[in-house]
């Protein structure tokens, strides 16, 4: 049975909003031409897409404010699969960078064939499955979430937007992209910005600065990305996001999970992810 409804769009056997894709926007990412020294951060939905969209442009400009102070993040680093690239891509210069939600699976082959390179950056899920919660009360082009509990069984289910997350997350660990990709986790990014943008700057090859770095890290921080309107997405019109109900950048903390899972809710979640990572050979990062 068809899960498309009047907001959700069934593609490969996962689920995406049809307010931002398209069966056109989906066929122009499947031929879309990568270039070998395209930059793409892959993430699953709320495990820190917005962030990348902030650093990737700094750290390709060289520290240069111009892309995050001119130009809203959706433009300036947009998504493969939307609507939005097919309106943008002749006016990137390269390097470009773009996110993506797509697991491995429903990469272009284009992609396969170049040397472009991939930062893939994982959240703990519990965190992911939270911070999903309040974009779908916030996101008026998504279902009500139900209650909480309501919610996990869809997320653990995959009845959510871009499917499993143990799917996604192990369609990209078990590629064979070699020194083609990078693994961040969201939780050493809030542990130690610097370090990780450092760990992006010398998988891209750069030569940063410690200075530049850290005006880099300093101009990424969450509170910085909150009160900067090319990133904080308050100009998206209050009908498709309503942020009284909650703000987009709600908090950029790791482990606001233990704020909103009981005890039984925790065990049943987490024994769920780690059976289904453990079938596919991995192992459960996170506390």
């Amino acid at each position: 049975m068809s899960l498309s409804n009047e907001f959700l769009l069934e593609y490969e056997g996962i689920l995406i909003p049809r307010e931002t894709h398209s069966l056109e926007s989906l066929k122009f990412a499947q031929d879309f031409k990568f270039k070998d020294d395209d930059v793409v951060a892959v993430t699953y939905p709320k495990s820190g897409t917005t962030w990348m969209q902030e650093i990737l442009p700094l750290v390709l400009s060289g520290g240069d404010l111009t892309p995050i102070q001119s130009t809203v993040n959706w433009d300036r680093v947009p998504w493969l699969e939307e609507t939005r690239l097919a309106n943008v891509v002749d006016k990137m210069t390269s390097p470009r960078a773009m996110v993506s939600h797509f697991p491995y699976n429903l990469m272009p082959s284009s992609f396969h064939s170049s040397k472009a390179k991939v930062i893939y950056v994982m959240r703990n899920p519990k965190d992911v499955a939270v911070s999903s919660f309040y974009f779908h009360q916030m996101a008026s082009f998504l279902e009500d979430p139900g209650t909480f509990d309501e919610f996990l069984d869809k997320f653990l289910e995959g009845r959510v937007l871009f499917g499993k997350w143990t799917d996604h997350v192990s369609s990209w660990k078990l590629a064979k992209l070699g020194e083609r990709i990078l693994f961040l986790t969201y939780e050493e990014m809030v542990q130690d910005l610097g370090a990780a943008i450092r760990r992006i700057s010398d998988f891209l090859c750069l030569d940063l600065s410690e200075d530049i770095i850290q005006k880099i890290a300093e101009h990424c921080t969450f509170k910085s990305m909150k009160a900067n309107t090319m990133s904080n997405f308050s100009l998206v019109p209050k009908k498709y996001m309503d942020s009284d109900k909650s703000p987009f950048l709600r908090k950029g903390v790791a482990g606001d999970w233990k704020n909103h899972f009981n005890s039984e809710q925790e065990a049943r979640f987490t024994s769920v992810i780690q059976k289904e990572l453990e079938a596919a050979g991995l192992s459960f990062p996170f506390n």
